[in-house]
């Protein structure tokens, strides 16, 4: 069964960074398509970036250029640098995965899902 345990989530002024870390298990780690999603109180789960097996990656315009995902093989684990941390990323923050070839950023496009891991950003 696929586990995703995420990890690196806290507290950060406005501009502060923060790495994310996912580690998975339970099945082939590099034929899977994964992604970061986050959920703010009050409104709905959104992508935020996604990598392909081949390691095309895909970003919310949010996000861009201010995020990097990015994925270990030999350590079965995904990550989510974050930089320049603004207040209106704060959510809990969701490791996901697909046995696809290429995900998106849907959440029809994905399979497995962690509990997810806080991240506060104060201004």
């Amino acid at each position: 069964q696929v586990q995703l345990v995420e990890s690196g989530g806290g507290s950060v002024q406005a501009g502060g960074s923060l790495r994310l870390s996912c580690a998975a298990s339970g099945y082939t780690y590099s034929s899977y398509c994964m992604g970061w999603f986050r959920q703010a109180p009050g409104k709905e789960r959104e992508g935020v970036a996604s990598i392909d097996s081949d390691g095309s990656t895909t970003y919310a315009d949010s996000v861009k250029g201010r995020f990097t995902i990015s994925q270990d093989n030999a350590k079965n684990t995904l990550y989510l640098r974050m930089n320049s941390l603004k207040p209106e990323d704060t959510a809990m923050y969701y490791c996901t995965a697909t046995g696809r070839e290429w995900c998106g950023l849907e959440i029809t496009d994905f399979d497995y899902w962690g509990q997810g891991t806080q991240v506060t950003v104060s201004s």
